[in-house]
């Protein structure tokens, strides 16, 4: 489990193919002080994807992904230099900041527009229509693995149902990849586990 709160940026310093190119290895530049000493099997969750670490150094640390992740995520996108958000697995006794996250990716999300507003940026996103409900407003949300609070939705049977905004505040884009997020690029989405919960307890006979 995660909280959504980015502990460090990195990014992609390797891309291996495997099984004759449907999965890869992934090599990732990881800034954090005791990188090298990360237990091999250890969780860790990379712009909101969970992937097991399966080799690591100094300064960064591998992980296998296979097609299907490929497929249903934004890794199979990534390139050498991509940008990486990076949360090490929740610890019992560790703080909650944000909201428990999974790192488990329900679907892959366009950002549609960046604009300022007041101190910070507005960032509207459309998500799968088969999310849409589970999205409500000052509810969570992980987008690439960040914690935020939806800020508005669009309307049920409008024309923007699939939609919705969040503020981002100038310390969070200079410490994750939001700062380099432009309309266009696709997103992680991951839900909040309460929100698919509930829907689930509603749609018992």
């Amino acid at each position: 489990m995660f909280t959504g709160i980015i502990s460090a940026l990195g990014d992609v310093r390797e891309i291996r193919p495997l099984g004759a190119g449907a999965d890869m290895r992934l090599v990732i530049a990881a800034p954090w002080p005791d990188t090298g000493a990360i237990a091999l099997g250890a969780s860790i969750a990379c712009s909101g994807c969970c992937l097991t670490v399966v080799a690591r150094g100094a300064d960064w640390f591998a992980a296998d992904v296979s097609a299907e992740t490929l497929a249903r995520t934004t890794l199979g996108r990534w390139r050498v230099g991509s940008p990486v958000n990076l949360e090490r697995a929740l610890r019992l006794g560790d703080e909650l900041g944000g909201h428990l996250v999974s790192g488990h990716v329900d679907g892959v999300g366009e950002t549609l527009s960046v604009a300022p507003e007041n101190g910070s940026l507005r960032f509207r996103f459309r998500l799968p229509a088969a999310l849409a409900r589970f999205v409500a407003e000052k509810g969570s949300i992980a987008i690439d693995g960040v914690s935020l609070t939806v800020n508005e939705v669009g309307a049920p049977g409008g024309a923007a149902e699939n939609e919705f905004g969040v503020n981002i505040i100038p310390h969070t884009a200079a410490v994750t990849g939001f700062g380099t997020l432009a309309p266009g690029m696709a997103v992680n989405i991951e839900i909040d586990l309460l929100a698919r919960y509930v829907a689930r307890l509603q749609a018992r006979p």
